[in-house]
C-alpha cells in the first residue's frame, strides 16, 4: 500500500559519508600508530555481551563469533573490506553438478589438538549442521545444505537441495571443527579449530583468554595474548579504555568519539552490516492487524533516531532490512514517512487506541540497543500505545527471539556478512526461519523459490517481490543501518572490516 522514498536521506548519506573521512581517524586505524609492531604482545578486548557457548555451531551469537572466530575456520574468507578469497580452501571452489560444489583443501594444516584438517573433518562439520537442522540458530545460512562426500584426502563435496548459487558465501560462514573436538562433553567449553590462536580458559562472567597458536599455518600472529572481557555498559568500556585498561572496545557511543580523542585515544567507524528492526508478530494479538502494524511504523521518526541518537553514524533503512550493495536489494521502496497523526489514525479504525503492545529486547549486545528500544516505545506511546518494554539477558532473550511463542514486537540488529539477501530473508521474512513472526505462504513460496534460482534477474524479481509485500504489509518498523565504531588505543593498529568480525591476527601494537 505505502512505498516511500525521503530524497533528503541522499543528502544525509553524503554527509556522512564525508564524516567518514573527514575525523582524523582514516576509517581505518591506520592514522595515528608509527613504530614497528611489538612481538609477543598482549592486548584486552571489550565486548558487549557474554558468549552463551562456544560451540561454533549452534547459537547466533555475536558474543561466541567475536571469540570462535579466531580459533576456528572456514572453507572460505573474506578481506577486510568484504572480497570473498579462499580460506581453508586451497582455491575457489568448482561447480561439479546443479547440487554439488567441490572443494580442494590446503595441505599440511591440523587442529590444534593434533587432529589433521581433511576431507574427513570438513564432511563431520557439515554434517553436524545438517544434523542439527532447526536446533541451530544458524540454520538460516545454511538452508540448502543437504550433505558432504570426501573424495580423497583433501577433496570434499558439498551438495545441496537444488541449484545454490550462494553456496561458495555460505562457506564463508560454516565453521570447521575437530572431528575429536565434536565429539567431546565440553565442546561448548573448550573449543578446537585451526585458527591462529587457541583456547586457554573461559572464567565465566568475567573473560576469555586465548593464546597465539605458534603452529598456525598462515605463520604466528603478532599478538601473542588476548583477553576478552564481558562489559554490558558503554560507559564501563569507555572508561576502561581511557584507562588503559582496555585496548579496543566494541559499540563507542557516537557521542563519545570526541572524548577519545581527547584522551590521546582513537577511534575507528565502518559502514556496517547491522540493521536494527523490530520484528511485528504477523498473525496473533494486536500486531495481527495491518493497520496497527502500519501505525507503529508511521509513529517512528527514524531520520530523528539516525541524527540524534546515533549522531550521523547511521542512516534510514528502505523499508527493507537490507542494505543497497547486497544481492536482492530493492530500490523501489523507501521508508515509511514519520506521520504521528497517520499512526493516530490508523489506530483508531483498527479500533485499537491504547493498546498494549508487549516489545522484547536485551541491552549491551549492539550499539546503543536499549536507547533505541526505549526511543522507539516512546514514540509508539505517544501516539496512544500502551508499550511495555521487557529486557532480558541475552541468553533469555535469545530463547524468545528465537522460540515458538512469539511476541507481538521484539528487538533485533539484523546483520548480513553473506550480503545477499537470502540470509536476513530466510532468517527473518520466511515462516521457516527461526527468527520469523509470520506464516506468509506466498513469503514462503518467494523465498524458497529465490535460494535455487540461478537466473540473476529472476533472483532479483523474486526477493522485490518479498520486500515489497513485507514493507506494504508492515510485517517489521523497520528502523536504521548503523555504522560500528570502535575505540581503540594509541597503539592498536587495526583496520576495522566491512564484517565485523574481530579478528586479532589482523591487529598489532606498535612500541
Amino acid at each position: 500500500m505505502r512505498r516511500y522514498r525521503i530524497a533528503a536521506l541522499l543528502f544525509v548519506g553524503a554527509l556522512v559519508a564525508a564524516a567518514c573521512g573527514g575525523d582524523g581517524d582514516g576509517g581505518d586505524g591506520g592514522p595515528g600508530v608509527t613504530g614497528e609492531p611489538v612481538p609477543g604482545a598482549e592486548i584486552t578486548i571489550a565486548i558487549g555481551s557474554e558468549p552463551t557457548t562456544l560451540d561454533p555451531h549452534i547459537r547466533d551469537d555475536g558474543g561466541e563469533r567475536a571469540i570462535n572466530d579466531n580459533i576456528y575456520e572456514t572453507l572460505m574468507a573474506r578481506t577486510p573490506d568484504g572480497q570473498l578469497t579462499p580460506g581453508l580452501a586451497a582455491s575457489e571452489p568448482t561447480q561439479v553438478d546443479e547440487t554439488t560444489w567441490q572443494f580442494t583443501l590446503r595441505e599440511g594444516i591440523t587442529f590444534t589438538n593434533g587432529d589433521p584438517l581433511n576431507a574427513d573433518a570438513v564432511v563431520a562439520s557439515v554434517q553436524r549442521i545438517v544434523d542439527l537442522g532447526e536446533e541451530s540458530e544458524q540454520a538460516g545460512f545454511f538452508a540448502t545444505i543437504t550433505g558432504a562426500e570426501a573424495v580423497d584426502d583433501l577433496t570434499v563435496n558439498i551438495t545441496t537441495n537444488g541449484p545454490d548459487p550462494l553456496l561458495p558465501t555460505r562457506m564463508y560462514w560454516m565453521k570447521i571443527a575437530s572431528p575429536s573436538g565434536l565429539q567431546a562433553p565440553d565442546l561448548a567449553d573448550n573449543p578446537v579449530g585451526t585458527g591462529p590462536y587457541r583456547f586457554v580458559e573461559w572464567v565465566k562472567g568475567d573473560h576469555v583468554t586465548l593464546e597465539a597458536n605458534e603452529d598456525y599455518w598462515d605463520g604466528a600472529p603478532s599478538i601473542s595474548r588476548v583477553t576478552y572481557n564481558f562489559v554490558g555498559e558503554s560507559g564501563t568500556r569507555l572508561s576502561g579504555l581511557l584507562a588503559g585498561q582496555f585496548d579496543l572496545i566494541t559499540n563507542l557511543l557516537p557521542e563519545d568519539t570526541a572524548t577519545v580523542e581527547g584522551a590521546g585515544k582513537r577511534f575507528a567507524h565502518v559502514q556496517g552490516l547491522e540493521h536494527p528492526v523490530m520484528i511485528l508478530n504477523v498473525d496473533d494479538g494486536p500486531t495481527a492487524d495491518v493497520r496497527v502494524r502500519q501505525a507503529l511504523n508511521h509513529a517512528v521518526d527514524k531520520q530523528a533516531l539516525a541524527d540524534s541518537l546515533f549522531g550521523g553514524f547511521a542512516v534510514v533503512d528502505d523499508c527493507q532490512i537490507l542494505s543497497p550493495s547486497w544481492t536482492g536489494y530493492n530500490p523501489n521502496l523507501g521508508p515509511y514517512p514519520y506521520d504521528p497523526d497517520m499512526a493516530r489514525s490508523l489506530l483508531a479504525e483498527a479500533g485499537a487506541e491504547g493498546v498494549e503492545i508487549e516489545l522484547i529486547g536485551e541491552s549491551g549486545r549492539w550499539l546503543k540497543d536499549r536507547e533505541l528500544i526505549e526511543a522507539v516505545a516512546g514514540y509508539w506511546d505517544a501516539v496512544g500505545v500502551q508499550t511495555k518494554v521487557r529486557i532480558f539477558e541475552f541468553d533469555e532473550y535469545l530463547n524468545r527471539l528465537f522460540g515458538e511463542v512469539r511476541p507481538d514486537a521484539i528487538f533485533v540488529t539484523s546483520s548480513n556478512e553473506l550480503q545477499d539477501a537470502d540470509r536476513n530473508l530466510s532468517t527473518y521474512y520466511d515462516p521457516d526461519g527461526v527468527g520469523a513472526s509470520n506464516n506468509d505462504p506466498e513469503m514462503n513460496e518467494w523465498l524458497d523459490a529465490a535460494r535455487n534460482e540461478t537466473d540473476v534477474a529472476a533472483r532479483q524479481a523474486l526477493y522485490e517481490q518479498a520486500t515489497a509485500k513485507a514493507c506494504d504489509e508492515a510485517y517489521f518498523v523497520f528502523l536504521l543501518n548503523i555504522e560500528d565504531i570502535y575505540g581503540m588505543s594509541e597503539n592498536l593498529a587495526w583496520q576495522p572490516r566491512v564484517d565485523a568480525k574481530l579478528l586479532v591476527k589482523e591487529m598489532s601494537v606498535s612500541a
